[in-house]
């Protein structure tokens, strides 16, 4: 059995790290908080010992209802912060510990979590107009208004309505630079609200929460493809639109250089080809240096349009002369194969985890795997009884090389891991 760190807690004597999860479904947004909180309303947590965070995702199924969704919880479940979304399906633990993923259905997974020292910033931010980004940091981090320094992980959820993700990510990674970013764009729904959940209110815009003291978590980022033919340089490009690749001496259009690649590929291989067919982009500008072991060397993109006059290809992406690039396809077997190998070294190489995140696209689930639980199958098979819970999204976010993105057809996971024991709850004024 793992060396869990929060045996030391135990041992010791002190608040020891919990984490309480439940799992309600019906169409009853009502009955289905009802249950959630008589599954966790327990001695655990009181208004006098609170748990230090809560993290609610539910379905869009009930988004007439979701105004009355924290006051429900609330009355009877004692936190000090509240956050999460609504999504289009939910990822959940139920009370025995069993991991599924939900999709298309009404559910809601709530999780109540004791970290002692741990430094929570939660904040909201009204994104209708961004700080510049050729201005200072000092904007973006009073914008935010929480402490960089007192923060080692963040989590990210972006209403659908928002304008502008990337520049928002791109201010966030300015702001408060070499910290991981986890979570994505909540469900769509028809109601005149948001999907974010911020404690007692549900909101538009963005929320989020930086964590920090003693815990932080560990991203894995799986983009679900795998590569096909050469690694090529872009030798033209305007904008988006990609017009002549080269590898080695050869140069050619993208259209052309993938037609070189069909000749190789089996049969299944070219059916794909028609439906599930990427660009992976260098995540280094003009080189892979410094790729470890060539782990997620390419950030995947999608590719949005074809030129027949010239055989160009146009990117989900801008590019830029130089860059390496690879053409990728993705199929359950490439993406499953993926997610057990990265999860295995985060197993390795990270500490015990007290819980997961999974934030999967849309485009994951039964639709790529033809069965359920195909993603939380595989962290069920490597880390045994640990809690997940999450949505599934509208788009993912997550880092790569350093730097935050917005993915599609991904599972981004965020790992929430303790270093040392630590005390109370550090506060951010501490």
């Amino acid at each position: 059995m793992a060396a869990f760190p929060w045996l030391s807690w135990l041992r010791q004597g002190g608040n020891a790290p919990l984490c309480l999860t439940a799992l309600a479904q019906g169409p009853s947004l009502e009955a289905a908080a009802g249950a959630i909180a008589q599954d966790l309303g327990s001695k655990e947590f009181s208004a006098t010992h609170p748990a230090d965070l809560a993290l609610v995702f539910c379905s869009t199924s009930y988004a007439s209802d979701l105004p009355r969704l924290l006051p429900l919880l609330r009355t009877r479940l004692h936190a000090r912060h509240w956050i999460g979304c609504a999504g289009a399906g939910v990822v959940a633990t139920d009370g025995a510990g069993v991991s599924q993923e939900l999709e298309q259905q009404p559910a809601l997974a709530v999780s109540l979590l004791r970290l002692p020292g741990a430094c929570l910033q939660p904040f909201s931010l009204d994104t209708g107009k961004l700080p510049d980004l050729d201005g200072s940091a000092a904007a973006w981090v009073d914008w935010v208004g929480a402490d960089p320094d007192k923060g080692r992980s963040m989590l990210l959820f972006v209403d659908p309505t928002c304008q502008g993700v990337n520049d928002l990510v791109s201010g966030l990674d300015y702001a408060f630079p070499g910290i991981p970013k986890m979570g994505g764009i909540a469900g769509h729904h028809s109601a005149n609200h948001g999907s974010l959940f911020l404690d007692d209110q549900v909101l538009t815009g963005a929320v989020g929460c930086l964590i920090g003291g003693s815990w932080r978590l560990d991203p894995v980022v799986a983009q679900g493809c795998r590569p096909i033919g050469p690694v090529f340089e872009v030798e033209q490009a305007e904008r988006n639109v990609v017009l002549q690749l080269s590898a080695g001496e050869l140069r050619n259009t993208p259209v052309a250089c993938l037609q070189t690649i069909l000749e190789t590929l089996t049969p299944t291989e070219r059916e794909l080809v028609r439906h599930s067919l990427f660009l992976g982009v260098a995540r280094t500008s003009f080189s892979l240096e410094g790729a470890d072991d060539g782990d997620d060397a390419f950030l995947v993109r999608n590719l949005i349009g074809v030129d027949p006059r010239n055989g160009a290809v146009a990117v989900g992406e801008r590019m830029r002369v130089g860059q390496h690039v690879q053409f990728q396809l993705r199929d359950a077997a490439s993406s499953q194969q993926e997610l057990q190998q990265l999860l295995e070294k985060q197993k390795v190489r990270g500490a015990a985890p007290l819980m997961a995140l999974l934030f999967a696209c849309l485009g994951r689930g039964q639709g790529l795997y033809g069965r359920p639980d195909g993603d939380v199958g595989v962290a069920r098979s490597l880390f045994p009884g640990l809690p997940i819970v999450g949505a599934f999204c509208n788009g993912e976010i997550g880092p790569l090389a350093g730097n935050t993105h917005l993915h599609g057809y991904t599972a981004s996971w965020g790992f929430l891991v303790a270093d040392e024991p630590g005390g109370e709850p550090a506060s951010p004024e501490d």
